[in-house]
């Protein structure tokens, strides 16, 4: 009977180191997948913040030759008196 009860409380610790080193790995695969997520997050922000800022650009860009071929445009009917 002794060594049924060592035996059972063998595998009652093991049962339990066992499950400890399981929610051991669970939790730190969750953490790398929340950092995972983060970066990914982090990314896709500066993606759209660099995406914007071209925006940005061009569309300046675009108004400034707009604004360059109206002045030429008058100029050139005689409409650019100043």
């Amino acid at each position: 009977m002794n060594q049924q009860n060592f035996n059972a409380g063998q595998a009652q610790a093991r049962t339990e180191n066992s499950m400890q080193y399981a929610k051991e790995n669970a939790s730190a695969a969750a953490d790398r997948a929340h950092a995972a997520a983060n970066t990914s997050g982090d990314t896709a922000q500066q993606h759209k913040d660099e995406a914007a800022g071209f925006l940005q650009q061009s569309g300046e860009q675009v108004k400034s030759m707009a604004q360059g071929a109206v002045d030429t445009v008058k100029h050139t009917i005689g409409m650019d008196k100043k």
